[in-house]
């Protein structure tokens, strides 16, 4: 397997329905895959508005079954189209009350490798996400794709440091971070989490936000999406914060190990000593 990896995202101007949505994504791939990019990444729930700056019983319709809905089946098709790995966060009903926010991992041949549902489940203005969903339990899953070893964290998990430290155990080396944040809530860490994550954990973050505003709040998400390398650098530019962007950049997984032998966290570390830290 190569070391450097062309990896892409995409932060994304909601166009008002679900199948221009899916269909704008499906030409940002495809682009993605002519610039020769193994492996992309959507925003959060990327088919669909936001509707959590809302709690309204309306916004049970976006939800679809992953691996068995229409999103998750178009995704496979697009990634066995264009040869990538693709990583599609929806919002997934499991059965009748049991909702979940998702991200779908598609191998590049179509496969789905598995899911991961958002742990952390925030539900304070604006984000009314406890209203709709449950609380991830499928653990931290790591996929071993085409493209080497994938993981995902959801939005506002990226302010829980343990879930982050599970991928990194796990051996992940490019962890997607899709996201939905707006400019006045917590901006100004936007630049300082996913890096420093990056950094603890050795391994590369590609951090997605939306971009814009939408018809149900206030929210203005403020895009600046990044790929970000094991030593809190940034990976190119740092996209805009006022309009839609794909973003691919080449990622030298050999870092990694560079960096682990150079700073050797992973061998620093003392389980022994943490039990408090998850005692009730």
């Amino acid at each position: 397997m190569a070391n450097v990896v062309r990896a892409a995202l995409v932060q994304a101007t909601w166009t008002g329905d679900t199948e221009s949505m899916v269909a704008k994504h499906e030409e940002h791939a495809r682009e993605a895959a002519r610039q020769g990019a193994r492996i992309i990444g959507f925003q959060e729930v990327f088919n669909a508005p936001y509707f959590c700056q809302v709690q309204e019983p309306e916004h049970y319709r976006w939800a679809e079954p992953v691996p068995d809905g229409p999103t998750t089946r178009r995704m496979q098709a697009l990634a066995r189209e264009t040869g990538m790995v693709i990583v599609a966060p929806v919002f997934e009903v499991e059965q009748s009350g049991f909702y979940y926010n998702t991200a779908a991992v598609i191998d590049a041949d179509g496969t789905v490798l598995g899911k991961y549902r958002k742990h952390h489940i925030p539900q304070v203005k604006g984000f009314w996400e406890k209203y709709y969903f449950r609380p991830g339990n499928l653990g931290w899953p790591v996929f071993d794709t085409a493209v080497g070893k994938v993981g995902v964290y959801i939005c506002y998990d990226r302010h829980f440091p343990e879930g982050w430290r599970q991928l990194g155990l796990a051996g992940a080396q490019l962890v997607y971070n899709p996201s939905a944040t707006h400019r006045g809530l917590s901006a100004h860490l936007w630049r300082l989490e996913q890096p420093a994550a990056a950094v603890a954990n050795e391994y590369f973050v590609a951090a997605i936000n939306r971009v814009g505003q939408e018809e149900y709040g206030d929210n203005d998400f403020y895009g600046t999406s990044y790929f970000v390398d094991p030593r809190g650098q940034f990976v190119g530019d740092v996209a805009d914060d006022g309009k839609e962007e794909l973003v691919v950049r080449d990622l030298d997984f050999g870092l990694i190990e560079e960096v682990r032998q150079q700073w050797a966290f992973y061998r620093d570390r003392r389980p022994d000593a943490y039990e408090g830290l998850v005692r009730p």
